[in-house]
């Protein structure tokens, strides 16, 4: 979800080394560690502000929606990189039919449609996992200077249709666990809990209900009919919800038996039997 980001955070904390450095002069070499977690937990609280929505408007019909915010620190300090990836988001957004808005520098909204639970979850996992990256991961890991952590990224959408209702239950899975520590040279740098902001929505016509299946699962705050989900960096994110929706097809179907069954009945209520009607006719005839 946020392996690019991940690296602009890695020139921020190389950034900041050199800083950090001339802490020698004044401080102890064990409290050194300890001025540098403060330091940089000031200087980048609240870097990143990353908002992933799921709206479903109805059953043919709904919308991912990410928001992000960088900090004006995070793009001084790292802007190519930045730049690099907020150009990556709008290319990925391109390809899968969606739109891009960018509000500043530092702040974009990305809106990307889909018609129903299957397209949803192709539509998501291909753009956290993009198959024309899978080549760059791979020079990005011959790097070893990059220490870029591993984000693991995974949403599952099962439908049931029940006549006139679909059964809907979304699964999300989000590894954030090599963000436990941004490090280098196992000197701990900064606790990315100060320095990301992330959360996880999905909003439907009808509330949903968040499902407690193991221990990493996360409990949502409810407003009206969207649950949120606050993600904890430096842990295993597991998001589970179960929701309803209407039933097109079977809806469809209900008003096409309804029309013919009424048709049938005004027919031999308040019309004359055909049997009889066209016996009377021969005999006149």
């Amino acid at each position: 979800m946020i392996s690019t980001l991940a690296k602009s955070l890695v020139h921020v904390i190389r950034a900041l080394s050199f800083v950090f450095g001339k802490l020698k002069c004044f401080f102890p070499i064990q409290n050194q560690i300890v001025w540098i977690v403060l330091l940089a937990s000031t200087l980048l609280s609240g870097c990143v502000q990353y908002d992933v929505s799921v709206n479903f408007d109805n059953p043919n019909r709904g919308e991912l929606v990410q928001h992000i915010k960088l900090g004006e620190r995070l793009t001084s300090f790292s802007g190519d990189s930045v730049s690099e990836w907020l150009n990556s988001i709008e290319r990925r957004t391109r390809e899968l039919e969606g739109k891009t808005q960018r509000l500043s520098q530092e702040e974009i909204i990305v809106r990307i449609p889909f018609s129903n639970g299957q397209e949803l979850q192709t539509k998501f996992n291909d753009f956290f996992h993009p198959k024309s990256n899978k080549k760059s991961a791979s020079n990005v890991k011959s790097e070893p200077e990059s220490e870029l952590p591993t984000i693991e990224s995974n949403l599952l959408v099962f439908q049931n249709n029940f006549l006139l209702l679909v059964r809907n239950r979304l699964i999300y899975d989000l590894d954030l666990r090599s963000l436990a520590l941004i490090s280098r040279k196992g000197n701990i740098l900064a606790n990315p809990g100060s320095i990301l902001d992330l959360e996880f929505s999905l909003k439907t016509p009808w509330g949903a209900r968040s499902i407690q299946s193991d221990e990493n699962s996360l409990q949502p705050q409810k407003n009206q009919n969207q649950l949120v989900w606050k993600l904890k960096p430096g842990e295993l994110n597991h998001m589970e919800a179960v929701f309803w929706l209407p039933s097109p097809l079977g809806i469809g179907t209900l008003l096409i038996i309804l029309v013919v069954w009424a048709g049938l009945y005004l027919r031999y209520s308040f019309m004359p039997d055909p049997k009889i009607q066209f016996a009377s006719k021969a005999v006149n005839s």
